[in-house]
């Protein structure tokens, strides 16, 4: 994800586990394999939002528009998303009204869109950066089409697909993290 020319460390590896590790806990949810819980809540507050939103500030300083761009945007995904799930119960009563399948699928469209304009931007990027994008645009989409029907089967689709594209991150961080460390292509990405 990054074409990284500075001495600072490439953060990439740091903001794509951020997201790969908190996309498999929250899919193993809508997979109804696990419940909504406080784990994947705090992943979502520090490894999904705060690792990320530090590894798209490192991208900034080295001139990576689009590792910048995603990183932090994907980081404030996490934290709106733990908003959205927490102020309802935390604003003293009347104050916040919870998200409603409509409000969501919106919610999740606009991340689609988004999503689909940097999968784009990663035809000039690896492979393992396409499927990352690719999957995750797909995972969008198929989460608000999901809550726009109430499909509960469309989101336990969307659940499997999403650990996949989780797991894709993962394997591009750790193949970048090893690449990086011996010096040489050991993992294909």
């Amino acid at each position: 994800m990054s074409n990284h020319t500075s001495n600072v460390a490439n953060p990439a590896p740091l903001g794509l586990l951020g997201f790969g590790m908190t996309t498999i806990l929250l899919n193993l949810h809508n997979a109804g394999i696990i419940s909504l819980s406080a784990v994947i809540i705090s992943m979502g507050l520090f490894l999904g939002g705060f690792a990320q939103v530090v590894a798209g500030i490192m991208e900034f300083k080295s001139g990576n528009t689009f590792g910048a761009t995603a990183f932090t945007a994907y980081g404030a995904f996490w934290w709106s998303l733990v908003g959205i799930w927490v102020l309802p119960a935390v604003v003293p009563q009347g104050g916040v009204q919870g998200a409603d399948e409509i409000s969501m699928g919106f919610y999740l469209l606009l991340w689609g869109i988004f999503t689909l304009g940097m999968f784009i931007g990663t035809f000039k990027h690896n492979v393992a950066t396409r499927v990352v994008f690719g999957t995750l645009a797909l995972l969008f989409f198929l989460l608000a089409l999901g809550d726009f029907t109430g499909s509960h089967f469309i989101k336990t689709i969307a659940g499997y697909e999403g650990i996949f594209c989780g797991a894709s991150a993962i394997y591009s961080a750790l193949g970048q993290i090893i690449n990086n460390e011996f010096q040489t292509d050991v993992v294909k990405l």
